[in-house]
């Protein structure tokens, strides 16, 4: 099967030779070609160029681009995609004024979202999981991270983690699954915390890594959560069983978590919300992606990751959405590319940069996800027509989607 994509408006996200990701002033670069084509095959891209030069193709399809835009699928590296039910409620309580911090010491929060799941059966949460994969699939992601940390049970988690594993196998998306059992205490181990950690390192990842339901481990590095040494006590069982670091930190308070991250070789460190000038000099010269979640930010109404600061530095930076019941209930990239325009003052170069090819390095598939380049695959947003790829953070509200392809198919 041969698609030609012909008279594209721009196409953006150009990359000759792949590279893995772009950091400091090479974000603001976003390499793109006018009145373009674009060829797929096989579910790859397998060539591109100016129409010009589009040489004779017998195409079993056609489709005509004019006016509209194509780019890679977005990239989304942080998600808690699979959980039960919502917590509605909480949304309302925080608006009457209760903190984040005073809904979870109620028994909200993740607490709250670990009952519901251990309450709901497998089937069950596969089929409410699979409405909101299928939901950021048209929303134009074409790569997912999800993480565990709902279960904080030894059952919880396995299940959670097989209900991702179910997904991965039935979608043609890449999806990476993180085990994030430390995401916070159960209730019965409030007062023995060592006790769940024991859980976690001697029970938790022996029988997640023998039956490969993960490729990352996770940490809720936080005041009131995971300290620093609770945090590098997993990470280091959780490299010893295979699987790499990707740490929430700095989401509320900088404790030296990003330090900790960066100690152990994590692949990622997302939220930072709170950064000091401290933690922007750790991340230098290191092989850690920092993630922001500008939507949770929105959410929650706290301060958003310091963008241009740490893009000052030198740093790279990643977009993604953080989809979880309790502080961001959406997967929308478009709408997390669009704020980080808005809130976080990233050009919109940078912020597609971010969503594309440091997302997929933040879920190490820079080599088959992230840009245009020949070989990879063909995950696509061909965009409605527009003025410009400028259109789609200044029109945040509005679906500037036409079509998806994964894969190289168009999704239904």
């Amino acid at each position: 099967m041969i698609t030609l994509i012909k008279n594209i408006k721009e196409l953006l996200q150009v990359r000759e030779t792949s590279v893995s990701k772009v950091s400091g002033a090479e974000m603001a670069v976003l390499p793109t070609i006018k009145n373009a084509f674009l060829v797929i095959e096989n579910n790859l891209i397998a060539d591109f160029g100016l129409m010009e030069n589009l040489p004779e193709i017998n195409a079993d399809e056609v489709i005509d681009a004019t006016g509209k835009i194509v780019l890679p699928s977005w990239c989304d590296s942080h998600t808690h995609i699979v959980y039960a039910g919502n917590r509605e409620q909480e949304f309302v309580d925080r608006i009457n004024g209760f903190s984040y911090e005073e809904i979870a010491n109620r028994g909200g929060g993740i607490l709250n979202s670990a009952k519901k799941l251990n309450e709901t059966s497998e089937e069950e949460i596969y089929e409410q999981s699979k409405v909101r994969l299928e939901e950021v699939m048209h929303l134009g992601t074409g790569a997912v991270e999800i993480k565990s940390g709902y279960g904080l049970t030894i059952e919880g988690e396995l299940k959670m983690l097989r209900v991702i594993k179910k997904l991965a196998a039935n979608y043609p998306i890449s999806i990476k699954a993180t085990f994030l059992g430390a995401h916070a205490f159960p209730l019965h181990y409030k007062e023995n915390k060592q006790g769940y950690i024991d859980e976690i390192i001697t029970k938790m990842l022996p029988k997640i890594t023998q039956n490969k339901l993960a490729d990352y481990i996770d940490v809720f590095c936080e005041t009131g959560y995971f300290s620093i040494e609770e945090t590098e006590k997993i990470m280091e069982a959780g490299i010893q069983f295979g699987l790499k670091p990707k740490i929430h930190v700095n989401q509320f308070n900088s404790i030296g978590g990003i330090q900790a991250g960066i100690k152990f070789n994590a692949l990622s460190v997302d939220h930072l919300e709170v950064m000091n000038p401290e933690d922007i000099e750790a991340l230098k010269d290191t092989e850690t992606m920092p993630v922001a979640l500008p939507s949770c930010s929105y959410f929650l109404s706290i301060p958003y990751t310091p963008a241009r600061e740490m893009i000052k530095a030198g740093l790279p930076l990643a977009l993604a959405t953080d989809f979880n019941p309790g502080s961001t209930p959406s997967g929308n990239m478009n709408f997390v590319v669009a704020t980080a325009c808005i809130k976080m003052k990233m050009t919109p170069e940078e912020a597609i940069n971010a969503a594309t090819i440091n997302g997929a390095y933040a879920m190490e598939i820079s080599e088959t996800h992230g840009s245009i380049t020949k070989g990879k695959k063909a995950n696509l947003i061909l965009t409605k027509p527009i003025s410009s790829y400028y259109q789609i953070p200044y029109a945040f509200g509005s679906n500037l989607i036409e079509s998806v392809f994964v894969e190289g198919k168009v999704l239904a």
